[in-house]
């Protein structure tokens, strides 16, 4: 038994390495409002201290937080092994809003802070816990690096930070021990080790394949038929070009809004589909507006599409941390004027792309490409980013608990996440459910969305047209 332990990255997680650039982080984020009244100190500021125990306290339950990036020498490869040097601190950080902070000097902090890429010699994320606040409140911004993490995950994590009842107990914290890591020859020979074992446990299994060929036949062949649905659906060819899809720089915005929850749900039970198809009609719609009326821009034959992320995650996975997804490309149809008929497209290009099991299609292309070397992942990555571009936007909807969460014991108000931006993305749009309300955050390139505010009316006015659809229908 070896005295090092190491634990490689799956191929979607190494991809999300692989993808970012000095322009485009590959981290996700979330900006959560608290009431800030149960967990002032006796100086009147937050007890950071109850925080940073708390947090503490919950690390034994997530382990990859006090874990690192190291790299087979040979191939480059990721692979996670335990910081030795892990200091707390340096990841839970405490700063202030000059009081009383409003709401648009927390986004403007967020946005600097999603500005700057993680370091990579260090475990992947950064908590910032920002008092000063008006109306009695405190944020947390939190920083994760998206090879840890996908959506579902993200709202896992939550349920071991938050409580549904608040709670000010704070849990005991083990002693942790990091266990030691190999070093570059002894994790070259193990991972060529793996690597060879797992071309035997391919040959010995052989003969049981064979015994269940016709079902393997059968999966095999819906796997192909899936893959290459996947591809027509736009991987291989470029989107068109519009005002939100400039060379963006590393630097960023972050704006919100929200909406009610059961008002999204009247217009789906209304016209039909899933709250998934409200939101991308009502995206769709603000899109159009916000073109038009704000960018002088025609989409008339426009092709514009939009990279909708679907969880693969099964119930034995929830709680573990890495990605389980696959992304959806949905065709926006921005140059159509009419809400009705852009909801009944929007409604069948999604049932077209669950008929044709276009999930399972974009993971079997994930596990087909399992075995790159990470320097060709690297370098096609960036080729299909930057010159096919083959979507506009990344349009992310997550569920979320519909009953108030709570830190220690103060309520969270609203959690409102952050995509990242892909090469060529002006905009990215995170939509979270949380206790009657669907938080949209909206991330921008600092140079493509000065006027975010012009591009949250659009939403709303879009979002406006399906009500009154849905009120008229039937």
């Amino acid at each position: 038994m070896s005295d090092f332990h190491y634990e490689p990255l799956s191929y979607l997680d190494s991809s999300f390495l692989a993808l970012e650039s000095r322009t485009s982080h590959m981290h996700v984020a979330a900006v959560a409002l608290f009431d800030a009244s149960p967990l002032k100190g006796d100086d009147g500021g937050i007890d950071i201290e109850r925080i940073r125990a708390h947090v503490r306290s919950k690390l034994q339950y997530i382990p990859r937080y006090r874990q690192r990036l190291e790299w087979v020498p040979y191939d480059r490869r990721p692979v996670w092994v335990d910081d030795a040097e892990f200091t707390f601190d340096y990841h839970v950080r405490h700063t202030s809003l000059p009081r009383p902070g409003s709401d648009q000097q927390l986004k403007e902090l967020a946005g600097r802070i999603v500005s700057t890429k993680l370091d990579r010699t260090k475990p992947l994320w950064e908590m910032w816990v920002i008092e000063g606040m008006s109306d009695d409140r405190f944020a947390l911004i939190v920083k994760i690096h998206h090879c840890m993490i996908d959506g579902l995950s993200g709202v896992d994590l939550t349920t071991i930070l938050l409580n549904i009842i608040p709670e000010g107990a704070i849990e005991e914290t083990p002693d942790w021990t990091p266990r030691p890591a190999p070093t570059p020859t002894q994790l070259a020979v193990a991972e060529a080790a793996r690597f060879t074992r797992k071309i035997l446990d391919g040959v010995a299994s052989l003969g049981e394949k064979m015994k269940d060929g016709l079902k393997i036949t059968d999966r095999t062949l819906e796997k192909s038929i899936a893959v290459l649905t996947s591809l027509r659906s736009g991987w291989l060819t470029p989107s068109g070009r519009t005002p939100l899809n400039p060379n963006v720089g590393p630097n960023r915005r972050f704006d919100w809004t929200d909406m009610d929850l059961d008002e999204v749900k009247e217009v789906k039970n209304a016209l039909g589909g899933s709250v998934n198809d409200v939101v991308l009609a009502t995206a769709t719609g603000a899109i159009r507006k916000f073109l038009i009326d704000d960018r002088d821009f025609d989409p008339t034959d426009t092709e514009f599409r939009a990279m909708n992320p679907v969880s693969t995650r099964s119930a034995d996975q929830m709680g573990k941390l890495g990605n389980q997804i696959a992304m959806w490309l949905v065709e926006l149809p921005i140059d159509e004027e009419d809400p009705d008929t852009r909801y009944n497209l929007i409604r069948g290009r999604t049932r077209n792309l669950k008929d044709t099991n276009q999930a399972l299609g974009a993971a079997t292309i994930v596990e087909l490409s399992s075995g790159t070397p990470i320097t060709l992942l690297s370098l096609a990555n960036r080729v299909v980013g930057s010159k096919i571009r083959p979507f506009n936007m990344t349009v992310t909807n997550i569920p979320g608990p519909q009953f108030p969460m709570y830190l220690l014991e103060s309520e969270m108000f609203g959690n409102y996440p952050m995509v990242p931006l892909w090469a060529q993305h002006g905009i990215g749009l995170a939509l979270f459910s949380y206790n009657g309300r669907l938080l949209w955050g909206i991330q921008a390139d600092y140079n493509t969305l000065p006027d975010s505010q012009a591009f949250i009316d659009a939403i709303h006015t879009s979002f406006q047209e399906l009500r009154n659809l849905a009120s008229t229908s039937g």
